[in-house]
């Protein structure tokens, strides 16, 4: 229970870290944001807790094929906020556009014999 408190602390604390770093310097909480940090602490707090290589290898090529179709958010996100939708409904449309591109592209990779 402990190292569950740890993590949920490290971790959030990076994230408000990150959102601090925005108020002062935007091309560093852009740099900071744009590492891929919730897949690495993932990665460390499975090695730590299973040292699970195999498990940390197969999330992390997963995750390189789902980058492709999560793109497109940062693109539609700020396109839907210029025509002047709510940031909230941008946000929620930009999010279930690439859920659903996630699905599609899925689908293609098992055409292909990639399995995620």
């Amino acid at each position: 229970m402990l190292f569950f408190i740890v993590k949920l602390l490290f971790t959030s604390l990076i994230i408000v870290l990150i959102s601090e770093f925005s108020k002062k310097n935007n091309f560093l909480s852009t740099i900071l944001a744009a590492i891929p940090l919730v897949s690495i602490l993932s990665f460390i707090w499975i090695y730590i807790e299973q040292k699970d290589i195999n498990k940390i290898s197969s999330i992390s090529i997963g995750i390189f094929w789902m980058v492709i179709p999560s793109l497109p958010l940062f693109l539609i996100f700020p396109y839907l906020l210029k025509r002047g939708l709510n940031f909230y409904l941008s946000l929620f449309l930009s999010i279930s556009f690439t859920v659903i591109l996630y699905f599609c592209f899925s689908s293609i990779l098992k055409k292909f014999g990639i399995k995620i």
